[in-house]
């Protein structure tokens, strides 16, 4: 049966909206675009709300190497409806709310057909520009100039085109900005569906934390407040949260943060110190939220000897390779990375979003600002000034 188009805009190049990043650093441009129909295994998503996070503002700074390219949509956290679906797509149909994430999961390989993690051997192994199949864009400017996708997903548009890899159908029962905060799961930095989905992930999957567990948490962004969500949630006898930034400790408390320190109040003792104090040795578990190889460090020293699990969610901001005593490793602790959680988008992400509506799981916590999509650019200053946990922009 011939699938139906009630805007009657299926195969047809739709003109609309959207935030163009045309040189690193520069403000956003809201444009007028257009936007190619979906080709085979894609779909045309219109755009209901979006999310920044900090690896929009990573990229967005990128001004020399391949991950540099202007003229660009950036955004990888979004919720939306399918507007038009391309040829060979059978699990998504028009109108049906999905997220678009930027982890792929085809289910059909090796890798996402494992329990053993969560990576994609056909999608996954190489950061795309344009369309992960063709490589080529779905998006121009009015004079014909071809426009770069982000992270297989560009959000920053009233419409855009995504693979159907890279998307997850949800129940329409489910809140528009909170289906934001499920699009992505990504360090110290992507997007708050990433980091959501990264810290809870982190915690359920990763470490498996069980009931009576101490936790320390290094950093409380996004991804960090998540694990103490999921860490609360798992039963943790003490949660303590690490952050220069003292406002942080009360934000913390609502995610089950029971103990809190600053760094900058320890005086010579190190952090790792401090911790051993209060927990008789060491925590079980601890994570590694902000992307420096000296936290992750710390972290690891803060781990119990014989079983301490440390989690490296943060990406390195400066390439710095980690050292530890591998005598410590010899003795019985861990160190294990963390990509999205451990999630698998497609099975994973509609069970979350269930937990959410049962009210199991505290997302509300994480929108502290809403925004208009022409005053996109306030979201970044908001996130950059330190203000933001996240920020919803709404395109209509």
């Amino acid at each position: 049966m011939e699938k139906q188009n009630r805007s009657g805009t299926a195969g047809k190049v739709i003109r609309c909206k959207a935030a163009v990043c045309r040189n690193p650093g520069e403000p956003l441009v809201i444009e007028e675009i257009m936007v190619d129909p979906p080709k085979a295994w894609e779909i045309r998503i219109k755009i209901l709300c979006t999310s920044l996070c900090h690896s929009d503002v990573t990229f967005w700074k990128i001004s020399i190497g391949p991950f540099a390219l202007f003229p660009r949509i950036f955004g990888h956290e979004a919720v939306g409806v399918v507007e038009s679906v391309g040829e060979h797509v059978e699990e998504f149909q028009e109108g049906d709310m999905v997220v678009p994430v930027f982890r792929p999961n085809c289910r059909e390989c090796r890798d996402c057909k494992s329990q053993k993690g969560n990576g994609c051997s056909i999608f996954g192994d190489k950061l795309v520009a344009e369309m992960p199949r063709d490589g080529t864009s779905r998006f121009k400017g009015m004079n014909g100039e071809t426009l770069h996708h982000f992270l297989s997903v560009s959000s920053f548009s009233e419409y855009t085109v995504v693979d159907v890899v890279h998307v997850v159908k949800i129940s329409s029962e489910f809140p528009a900005e909170k289906a934001c905060l499920l699009s992505c799961g990504v360090s110290s930095g992507t997007s708050l569906m990433l980091m959501w989905m990264t810290g809870i992930g982190a915690a359920w999957k990763v470490a498996d934390i069980e009931e009576g567990s101490t936790v320390a948490i290094f950093g409380l962004g996004a991804v960090g407040l998540a694990v103490a969500e999921g860490a609360r949630l798992r039963g943790a006898s003490k949660i303590i949260g690490v952050d220069l930034n003292q406002e942080k400790f009360e934000i913390g408390k609502k995610f089950g943060v029971s103990e809190f320190i600053n760094p900058a109040t320890c005086g010579e003792k190190k952090v790792s110190e401090v911790i051993k104090e209060i927990t008789d040795g060491g925590v079980d578990y601890s994570f590694e939220c902000i992307g420096l190889a000296s936290l992750m460090e710390e972290a690891f020293n803060s781990s119990r000897a014989n079983w301490g699990k440390t989690v490296i969610l943060g990406v390195e901001m400066h390439n710095t390779p980690l050292a530890i005593n591998t005598y410590f490793l010899l003795r019985g602790r861990t160190v294990t990375g963390c990509f999205f959680g451990g999630l698998k988008a497609k099975s994973d992400i509609p069970i979350l979003a269930q937990k959410y509506l049962h009210k199991e799981i505290n997302l509300d916590g994480f929108i502290t600002h809403e925004v208009n999509f022409q005053d996109i650019n306030k979201a970044f200053d908001l996130l950059l000034e330190g203000k933001s946990l996240r920020c919803i922009i709404w395109m209509d």
